[in-house]
Parts: structure tokens; C-alpha cells; sequence
């Protein structure tokens, strides 16, 4: 007799079938919600550098160089051209002032000097000979009145008895009038003769002081003229060192040609060439520092130079104190310029990955591992030669990869093997 089978639901197969899908369904949703599906990299620990986040204090400095220049210098110009005819002086002699050092010559410019001064000589004489004339009109005029004073003097004692013996009627009035006429001409004639001879003077006074004044204007003309040859004569206007390239007898030298320049000894300044992005926090006062032979000195900014030039501009920084002895002209310093004061600041070493990340986000080991790095986000303040400021992202103690991240692509986790 047939016996009906019943058939099992939950068989071996389906149970291992259903716990099969629980497990890749698990999978899946783990690896959805729970798993770390950044993208990764794989990388030898020996070429990485690590850095440790410190707590420290941050030197706010840049590192430039400086060149030792003379804090004073005197260019020596050609004032006027011609042929080297002596050499007195070479360069790097120690001048004192009024040391000759170059003697011109100047044929042509000595026979315009001579021309010169004989125009201005015949010049002054004409002037000393209008002043003559002058002179003279005054002293013709003088006689004119003085002869007219002695011709009233004749006629008034005359013309005073003729007017008594004419009241008695012992002349006539004829030969009264005459008398009279000449006494009253001569008073008039002297009249007119004064006033003329008074605007005649002031005339002359306005005269004479122009003509003093073009004498003497002459004269100094005549001076200049005559220093002009001086110029010929190249001397020292100061003591100090001669610096002068070099010139050989016979050598043209044109007006306004550099002969040279004298360097006051014992007084230094350093010419400081800064990147042009650093001209806003670039004041006068600033202090540097450099060593030499062991031994620090300081400077500061005292003049800053506006004018920028293939991306630097310049600073002349001067000596406070001690000068460092034996420095010479042209000599190369190291300096450490003090942009602002030391602080108490989150430090992390200086490395490639700057120019890589431009300092945004870092490469951390994670705590307690040594194989493991993931990319963080930063933020970086001031920067030195040595560390850069941390403003947010990082902790004390935190290791980072300061090496270049080149070759690390786009990956976010870093394995170290």
C-alpha cells in the first residue's frame, strides 16, 4: 500500500543556503556601514620622513643675505672732459682731503677759459668806464651850479645898489633893468640847473648801483672761469679709501665719466635683498642677527629701498652697536631677520609636503600605530626656516609625514610596510 512522503521544508541544503545569504547580506551591510572604504596605499616606511608635533617657541625669522657696504661713499664724476695726463693715486690708497688723485688735460677748454676771461675782462672795463662818465657829468654839473652860485654872487650886491641909486634917481631905469635881468637870469638858470642836477643824481645813484652789481657779478664770473681749469685736477673731497677702476695715461675721459669713489673707513652698513613677498612685513626697526668668527652681532633696518627688481627689493640694515673688526666692502653675511616676536606655538618641522598639499592637510600616524597613517585636514599659520605654525588640525605629540607626498596620489590612508 502506497504511504504518502511528506516533504521537509527546512533541509540541510536550504539552512546552509539561507545562512550563506545572511552572511554575504552581513557582508555587505558591514561593509556599506561599518568598513573604512577610503582609497589606500601602500608604501615603504624607510622612505618617509617622520615629524612630531612640539609645543615650543616659534622664532617668526627669514634667513637672506647681506653684503658689508660703507655707510658713507663719495662718487668721484668727471666734471669736465679730457686726456689723462697723470696718475696720481691708485685705487685702495687711503686719501686724506684735498689729495690729488687724477690730473686732465684740456687744450680747448684752456683757450675757451682764455677767451672767456678776456671778454669778461674787457666787459668790466667798459662798465668801470661808464662809471667814469658818470662821475664826470656829476662833477660838470657840480661846476655848473658852482659857477651860476658865482655869478648870483657878483650880481646881488650890484643888483641891490642899483635898486637904491635907481630909488634916488641916480641912474636910469635902463641901466637898472640890465642889472636886474641878469641878476633874475642867473637865479633862474640855477633853478633849472638844480632840478636837473637832482634827477641827474638819482638817475646816477640807480646807475651806479646796477653798474656795481654786473661788476661784481663779473668778477665772480671771472672767478668760476678761472676754477674752471681747476676741474681739470680730480682731488679727494673727503678721507677716506679710494676705489677707482682702472686708468691708464692718455685715456679720454668724457664729462660726468665715474673716475671712482672713496669709501669712509669704519663705518659699515649691510645691503639686505628680500623676497618681494615679504615688503608688507618689512619695517624700519627690524632686527637681525648673523655670526662672525664666533661671535653674534645685531643690526637693524634703517632705510628701505621701494624699488623692486626681479621679484627682491633691498634694505639697508646699520650696526647698533659693536662693528664686527676686519669686515671689508663686498663681504657676504648670513642673516637671521626677526619678523615679530617669539611665541608659545604648536610646532611641526619644516618638509616637502608643503609644496605639495600648500599646507592644508597632512598625513597623521594614527595613535598607536606604526603602520598607519590617514590624510587630515590643517590649517598653518607663520613659517621659518625650521618649523611652520600650527593653528588647528594637529596635537602635541602627533607624528606626521613631513616628506614629499608626490607619489601618494589621491589615496587617504597610508600603509606602511
Amino acid at each position: 500500500m502506497d504511504r504518502k512522503i511528506e516533504k521537509k521544508i527546512w533541509t540541510w541544503k536550504r539552512i546552509l543556503l539561507l545562512l550563506g545569504g545572511i552572511v554575504i547580506i552581513s557582508l555587505i551591510v558591514y561593509n556599506f556601514a561599518f568598513a573604512d572604504n577610503r582609497a589606500t596605499l601602500r608604501t615603504q616606511r624607510d622612505r618617509l620622513t617622520i615629524g612630531t608635533v612640539t609645543y615650543g617657541e616659534f622664532q617668526d625669522f627669514i634667513p637672506v643675505t647681506g653684503n658689508i657696504e660703507p655707510a658713507q661713499t663719495f662718487y668721484l664724476d668727471a666734471i669736465e672732459g679730457g686726456s689723462i695726463k697723470r696718475m696720481v693715486r691708485q685705487s685702495g690708497t687711503h686719501l686724506r682731503i684735498g689729495d690729488t688723485i687724477v690730473v686732465l688735460t684740456n687744450s680747448s677748454l684752456q683757450l675757451d677759459v682764455m677767451q672767456r676771461e678776456t671778454q669778461l675782462y674787457e666787459q668790466i672795463n667798459n662798465l668801470r668806464q661808464t662809471r667814469l662818465l658818470l662821475d664826470q657829468n656829476d662833477l660838470n654839473q657840480q661846476a655848473q651850479l658852482a659857477e651860476i652860485d658865482y655869478q648870483i654872487n657878483l650880481f646881488r650886491p650890484q643888483y641891490q645898489r642899483f635898486q637904491k641909486l635907481l630909488s634916488d634917481s641916480l641912474i636910469s631905469q635902463r641901466e637898472f633893468e640890465e642889472v636886474k635881468e641878469q641878476y633874475e637870469y642867473n637865479l633862474q638858470r640855477k633853478n633849472l640847473t638844480y632840478r636837473s642836477y637832482r634827477n641827474d643824481s638819482l638817475a646816477r645813484v640807480i646807475q651806479l648801483q646796477q653798474l656795481k652789481s654786473s661788476e661784481e657779478r663779473m668778477l665772480k664770473s671771472l672767478e668760476a672761469v678761472g676754477n674752471i681749469l681747476d676741474n681739470l685736477v680730480v682731488r679727494a673731497p673727503i678721507s677716506g679709501q679710494l676705489a677707482a677702476p682702472q686708468l691708464e695715461i692718455g685715456q679720454s675721459i668724457i664729462p660726468g665719466q665715474r673716475l671712482g669713489q672713496i669709501d669712509v673707513l669704519g663705518q659699515y652698513l649691510v645691503r639686505v635683498g628680500i623676497d618681494e613677498i615679504y615688503l608688507p612685513r618689512i619695517v624700519e626697526g627690524l632686527e637681525g642677527k648673523f655670526t662672525l668668527s664666533g661671535i653674534e652681532y645685531r643690526l637693524n633696518i634703517s632705510k628701505i629701498y621701494p624699488t623692486i627688481e626681479a621679484g627682491r627689493f633691498e634694505v639697508d640694515m646699520i650696526f647698533p652697536g659693536e662693528i664686527p673688526p676686519g669686515i671689508r666692502r663686498g663681504q657676504t653675511v648670513r642673516i637671521r631677520l626677526e619678523l615679530g616676536n617669539s611665541e608659545q606655538r604648536l610646532l611641526l618641522p619644516v618638509g616637502g609636503f608643503y609644496k605639495d598639499t600648500g599646507g592644508n592637510w597632512v598625513f597623521v600616524l594614527a595613535e598607536g600605530s606604526d603602520t598607519k597613517a590617514e590624510k587630515r585636514n590643517i590649517r598653518i599659520g607663520r613659517r621659518n626656516p625650521d618649523y611652520y605654525e600650527i593653528l588647528d588640525g594637529l596635537d602635541k605629540g602627533d607624528r606626521v609625514i613631513i616628506s614629499s607626498y608626490e607619489n601618494f596620489g589621491r589615496n587617504e590612508v597610508l600603509i606602511l610596510q
